[in-house]
């Protein structure tokens, strides 16, 4: 592989702010950080220079799977247009959000089984480093042997255990919420989707066991896991107590402040960031306000990955945080939670996963300019003769 320097950039190292230096990249590695230009040049000017975006929570890939309701496409396609879509965002690491749910159709068994074979498959031919994260509905019961197997073969990059059911319940009867989004995902009419909820909502009792199982095996196998929507306080020490460390979106400050507390890392999503405001409303938290008050440690793309890069520099306009830190919440934090000790921060002997990125102007959204995965140019608006 060829040598090149990147000049003339602001670097983002892995401690202290952005500075005006060089950075060398050899065998898909960063060789240096400061040191003489060697190899071929490309000029930074105008750019900084930053860890690629490590996304360990996005499922807006189901989008490009079923655009419209009951509308399917091939998933090795969808997943090719949506590697395109990360890549050009800055996005190096991905984790697909992929839910295993007891409903049937998007999240059932054949569509989860479909989708990860398609990831494995598809992986040696996308620019992104795509990992499967299985977000475990904790009422599908049938599926733990299943999914046990799974964390056992090392296939599973990412455990998150959800628990929709009775959020969904709730809205539906007292709330005077439509199934249509879930008939639409499911393919069920209105009744049988009922049935079949409050059919899942009575295997509460034995959903404890599972995720106890469940959890014990991650562990011993190495893989991290997460809890998403804790509601409680007292949900997220359950959770921590069976080494679920990351808190994926808790629902009200207390149950932030708890995470924070056990040393858990907290995830909040980009979307909500560069929107103002969760796209539950009232319902739902402010990531600028979680972030700025210290109880937001991670952003990622949730349902929108174009949010992801731009986010960092919401939080540093709007006075949340300086944007060495914001940053480090898409790259270095996400990192550390997902144990990837090999990437999130520029420094000496790290996996050569970067951006160059032309600051907004004008109030208008950063530009991404170059994104190299370990070395290699996957996104290139630059001049190309420098990687030839």
């Amino acid at each position: 592989m060829s040598i090149i320097t990147i000049v003339n950039g602001r670097v983002l190292p892995k401690t202290g702010g952005l500075v005006e230096t060089s950075i060398t990249i050899e065998d898909g590695r960063i060789a240096e950080i400061g040191g003489p230009s060697r190899g071929r040049e490309v000029d930074a000017s105008g750019q900084l220079v930053l860890p690629g975006v490590i996304d360990l929570h996005g499922d807006a890939f189901e989008r490009q799977i079923m655009p419209r309701p009951g509308v399917h496409f091939p998933m090795d396609l969808a997943l090719r247009d949506t590697d395109a879509q990360m890549i050009a965002n800055g996005i190096t690491t991905a984790y697909h959000g992929v839910t295993y749910s007891w409903e049937p159709g998007l999240r059932g068994a054949e569509s989860t089984r479909a989708l990860k074979a398609a990831i494995a498959q598809t992986r040696p031919f996308l620019s992104v480093d795509t990992r499967f994260h299985l977000r475990h509905e904790t009422h599908n019961l049938p599926a733990e042997d299943e999914v046990a197997e799974w964390l056992r073969d090392g296939t599973v990059d990412l455990l998150a255990f959800n628990d929709h059911s009775d959020m969904i319940l709730d809205r539906i009867l007292n709330q005077g919420k439509s199934t249509a989004v879930h008939t639409a995902r499911t393919g069920l009419t209105h009744e049988a989707f009922m049935d079949l909820l409050h059919e899942i909502v009575a295997r509460k009792p034995d959903v404890p066991g599972s995720i106890a199982r469940l959890a014990a095996i991650a562990h011993r196998h190495g893989v991290p896991i997460a809890s998403h929507d804790d509601c409680t306080p007292e949900v997220r020490r359950a959770y921590h107590d069976l080494e679920a460390r990351i808190a994926e979106f808790p629902m009200n400050t207390p149950t932030a402040e708890t995470a924070v507390a056990l040393g858990d890392p907290v995830i909040c999503g980009a979307p909500n960031v560069v929107r103002g405001g969760s796209h539950l409303g009232a319902e739902g938290i402010s990531a600028a306000v979680e972030v700025r008050e210290g109880r937001c440690s991670i952003l990622v793309s949730d349902y929108y990955y174009p949010a992801l890069a731009q986010a960092p520099f919401r939080l540093a306009s709007d006075g949340d945080l300086a944007f060495e830190d914001a940053w480090r919440l898409v790259s270095t934090n996400p990192a550390k939670a997902a144990g990837l000790a090999d990437r999130g921060a520029l420094e000496r002997g790290a996996r050569a996963d970067l951006v160059l990125m032309a600051p907004p102007a004008h109030g208008g959204a950063a530009t991404i300019s170059l994104a190299l995965v370990a070395g290699r140019p996957a996104f290139n608006r630059l001049d190309w003769a420098a990687f030839a």
